[in-house]
C-alpha cells in the first residue's frame, strides 16, 4: 500500500525540483509548481489515463414537457453545473428511468429518428391597421425554440416574430407563447397588409416516457419529451480533484510519481529543454503503465474474476 507521506504535494515538489535540478525557490517558486502540478492533474491526466477510481454515474431528473437539458456555470444547486469542466462522459451508455435506452452525440442520426415536423397553420387576416393578434395554436404542446409567427407588411416586406425558449417572442415584435397550452398573444412592430394570412409554425409533440438521448454541445436532448419526472443517468468521468496545500493527496496515492514526472515535463517544455523533457517522457510513460495496471487488477479483484 502506498505511504500517504509520500504522496503529498509536498513530497510531489520535491520530486520536481529534482527532476528539474531547480532546488531552490529562487529558481522555482513553489506557488509556480503548484500551477503546473494542477494544470497536468485537470488538462493532461484526464486526456491520458481513463481510471475506474474516477468513474462515477451522474443523475439528474426531467420535467414534464422540457426536451432539452444544458450544462451550466450558473446554478450550483444543478447535477450539470460546471459539467464540461467537472466531467468527461465515460462510455454511450444512459438509463432513462431505470432502462438502458438509446444513446448518441449524432444530430443526423437523433433526428432522422425523431425529424422535428412543422405544423403551418393560420392564425388571421391582416387589415392594414390590426397589429395584435391572440389565439390558441390548434396542435399542442409545442416545441420550446421553434415557434414562428409571420405575415407580409403593407410594403410587402415579410415580418416575423419567434420564440426565445422561455415564452416570449420577439424579432419585429413582442408577445408570449405558452408551450403546453399553446395560448398565444403576438403584436407585430407594423400591421400586416389587407387579406395577407399571418400564419404560425410549430413542432407540435406528444409527450411521453423518453427512450433516446442525444449528447450535443454539453446539452442532453430526450425524445420523447418528457410527460413527467424521470431520472436519467450517464455513466461520467470525474477530473481529479487539484492540490493546493502541502498535505493533500491525489484520489490514489499512487499517482503522485506519475504526477510529478508529468508536472516536471512541462516545465522543462517551457524552458525549452526538450532534451531533458524526452527523457522524461519515457519514466512518466511507465509510471502511467503502472497506475493503470493497478487500476486493472484492483478492479479485477473488486468484481472477483481473480488473476
Amino acid at each position: 500500500m502506498p505511504d500517504s507521506n509520500l504522496s503529498r504535494l509536498s513530497s510531489i515538489r520535491i520530486k520536481i525540483r529534482r527532476l528539474t535540478k531547480s532546488p531552490s525557490e529562487a529558481q522555482l517558486a513553489s506557488a509556480t509548481i503548484d500551477d503546473y502540478v494542477n494544470t497536468f492533474i485537470l488538462y493532461d491526466m484526464p486526456a491520458d489515463v481513463s481510471l475506474n477510481s474516477l468513474k462515477t454515474v451522474l443523475r439528474f431528473y426531467t420535467q414534464p414537457n422540457k426536451a432539452a437539458y444544458s450544462t451550466n456555470t450558473t446554478d450550483p444547486n444543478d447535477p450539470l453545473y460546471n459539467f464540461k469542466n467537472v466531467y468527461r462522459l465515460a462510455s454511450n451508455t444512459v438509463h432513462l428511468s431505470g432502462s438502458l435506452s438509446y444513446w448518441t452525440d449524432s444530430r443526423a442520426d437523433f433526428y432522422n429518428q425523431y425529424p422535428r415536423t412543422v405544423v403551418e397553420a393560420s392564425e388571421g387576416t391582416g387589415n392594414d391597421v390590426l397589429t395584435n393578434f391572440t389565439g390558441t395554436l390548434g396542435s399542442i404542446p409545442v416545441l420550446e425554440n421553434t415557434i414562428i409567427f409571420a405575415s407580409t407588411d403593407l410594403n410587402d416586406n415579410p415580418i416575423k416574430v419567434y420564440d426565445d425558449g422561455a415564452g416570449n417572442l420577439a424579432g419585429d415584435g413582442t408577445g408570449t407563447i405558452n408551450y403546453v397550452t399553446g395560448v398565444y398573444d403576438v403584436t407585430f412592430n407594423t400591421a400586416p397588409k389587407n387579406g395577407q394570412d399571418v400564419y404560425s409554425q410549430s413542432y407540435a409533440y406528444t409527450p411521453a416516457r423518453p427512450t433516446t438521448m442525444l449528447f450535443y454541445d454539453n446539452t442532453f436532448e430526450l425524445r420523447p419529451i418528457p410527460d413527467k419526472s424521470y431520472s436519467v443517468e450517464v455513466e461520467v468521468f470525474v477530473r481529479p480533484t487539484e492540490l493546493l496545500v502541502d498535505g493533500d493527496l491525489p484520489e490514489l496515492s499512487q499517482w503522485w510519481e506519475y504526477i510529478a514526472y508529468g508536472a516536471a515535463r512541462k516545465v522543462l517544455m517551457d524552458r525549452a529543454d526538450f532534451e531533458t523533457a524526452a527523457i522524461l517522457k519515457e519514466e512518466m510513460e511507465n509510471k502511467r503503465d503502472e497506475v493503470l495496471y493497478k487500476t486493472v487488477i484492483e478492479t479485477t479483484v473488486k468484481e472477483g474474476y481473480g488473476l
